[in-house]
């Protein structure tokens, strides 16, 4: 059986994806903060899920995602769905170091875990899911495009180590567009998918071993137009 842990899947499209990979033949490790909604899972299918509730931000993730994988008695995937942002037009600092300690600072160390994991055991798929807002800084939130530019970045930057091992180790940057989510804020949101779409869509994403994906795949078209267009332009937006 294809071993899989899920980081943040207590709720939101984490917690879709546990129930694909299940249905698909996986057993997953589910995290999350909220243990209630972890165990609800595990009631609804024993044998296919083994629960780890922790908050990534606070407690040891290196130690807790070892001791998950022992407890799965190996690692194939991992997917890494947990992420936070607020808007933030005043910048309150503290709405800003919040974001970074789960964004950068957690992210950081939960994808170095997996990637060294995986080179230690010769192959092994990391997906991540950042975000289309990492394309371009946002004057409403600083550090949640910011903190999703430095996802985007770290990614590739392990798609290349990646490729230097010479082995099967597939790093996948996902970028969702607006999902309807408790993520997602503010007004104006536009080609909003459902959970449960966004889900089925990374989960192809996933099989087919893309490098970057973008949930829904129209999001593609926005992305290139605000990678072209001039900062000028940007700016004044």
């Amino acid at each position: 059986m294809k071993k899989a842990i899920i980081v943040g899947a207590s709720s939101g499209i984490g917690n879709e994806l546990a129930k694909i990979l299940v249905e698909n033949g996986y057993e997953v490790g589910i995290t999350g903060r909220r243990k209630p909604e972890l165990e609800k899972m595990r009631e609804s299918r024993p044998e296919s899920y083994v629960i780890s509730s922790f908050d990534c931000t606070t407690e040891n993730n290196t130690e807790k995602l070892t001791d998950l994988t022992n407890k799965l008695g190996g690692l194939n995937l991992l997917i890494l769905s947990s992420g936070t942002g607020d808007l933030n037009e005043k910048l309150n600092y503290e709405i800003e170091n919040k974001t970074n300690l789960l964004n950068v600072n957690a992210f950081t160390e939960i994808v170095d875990w997996t990637f060294n994991y995986f080179e230690k055991e010769g192959k092994g798929h990391l997906a991540a899911i950042s975000s289309i807002a990492g394309i371009r800084g946002s004057r409403m939130a600083p550090a949640y495009n910011a903190s999703k530019a430095y996802q985007i970045n770290y990614l590739e930057g392990l798609r290349q180590k990646a490729t230097k091992t010479k082995k099967p180790i597939y790093v996948t940057d996902i970028r969702p567009g607006f999902v309807d989510t408790d993520m997602a804020k503010g007004e104006g949101q536009f080609w909003v998918a459902t959970k449960e779409k966004a889900a089925q869509q990374i989960f192809k994403i996933i099989k087919r071993k893309k490098s970057v994906g973008y949930v829904t795949k129209r999001w593609r078209l926005i992305a290139g137009i605000l990678k072209r267009l001039p900062s000028g332009i940007y700016r004044r937006m």
